[in-house]
């Protein structure tokens, strides 16, 4: 497979510790009918804060913004626009989030509908699995 199934298959946005790096502060990528929004999410100030990264969804004009940073976990959907923080798979400390989930994301798209599955694993030890659903055009909360 090589260099070329990386290129065409992975997208990387520069975090705050990436110095010296090519890497993209944002990203707008297109899958299905969805334009999704990446960023790492030190860029929000307050960091975390749902209407900052509202005005960066705006911004980039995009269905689905995604952003981490404060390693919290986060997937909800507000005017129109769904927006997911995948927190951390190691569930790495953080300022913001003193007792973080070790946490991921699986994204799927059909058509009109974004699924996430959203992997945890709470302090009890047994791995959670949630299933999100978002369609395009729907209102939200």
């Amino acid at each position: 497979m090589g260099k070329q199934w990386y290129q065409r298959r992975v997208r990387v946005v520069r975090g705050d510790f990436d110095l010296n790096s090519n890497l993209p502060e944002q990203k707008v990528v297109t899958v299905g009918q969805f334009k999704i929004g990446l960023i790492h999410g030190h860029q929000i100030v307050p960091w975390g804060d749902h209407d900052a990264i509202a005005a960066v969804c705006r911004q980039l004009d995009v269905d689905v913004m995604v952003s981490g940073h404060t390693h919290k976990l986060e997937a909800y959907q507000q005017d129109n626009k769904f927006y997911i923080n995948p927190g951390s798979v190691t569930g790495a400390y953080s300022p913001i989030e003193r007792n973080p989930v070790p946490a991921f994301i699986l994204m799927d798209i059909q058509a009109s509908t974004l699924v996430i599955y959203v992997y945890s694993l709470p302090p009890e030890g047994e791995m959670e699995v949630k299933k999100i659903e978002f369609k395009k055009g729907e209102k939200g909360e």
